[in-house]
């Protein structure tokens, strides 16, 4: 072998390893993308839960489905991304609702920027339980 040959083979090695050692750190492209359905179903969650806020705020009451909201919640908020099946809503009392999907992947430290400790899931089907919150106008 010549030495032109032998370097072009420990250049293409090195480029194989620096390139399976960043998937190792950063994840394959699938899981990069269960990653960002689950964060799309945790925003579509978040965008429920504003629109059950206003609907107590104007009406007092939690609505008894999502289809009550007003003003309503488009289509493709409240069904997930892949499945298409609804996202789960459950009134629990006058004052405790549920929210459910099911997540591709858990939940890890910096996932979502926002209500970190508050929207944790594990890979599955998972519940958030929430309160609504009066919607103040400024």
């Amino acid at each position: 072998m010549t030495s032109g040959r032998a370097l072009g083979a420990v250049v293409a090695l090195a480029v194989l390893a620096a390139v399976a050692a960043g998937l190792w750190m950063i994840g394959s492209p699938g899981d990069a993308r269960r990653l960002r359905l689950d964060e799309r179903r945790v925003s579509d969650l978040r965008s429920i839960s504003t629109s059950v806020d206003v609907h107590w705020t104007r009406q007092g009451v939690l609505p008894a489905r999502l289809d009550e909201v007003s003003p309503p919640v488009g289509a493709t908020v409240t069904v997930d991304p892949v499945s298409g099946q609804r996202y789960e809503y459950r009134v629990i009392d006058a004052r405790t609702y549920e929210l459910c999907a099911t997540f591709d992947a858990e939940w890890q430290p910096g996932m979502y920027g926002y209500d970190e400790a508050f929207w944790r899931h594990g890979a599955g089907r998972h519940c958030f339980r929430l309160t609504p919150k009066e919607i103040k106008r400024s």
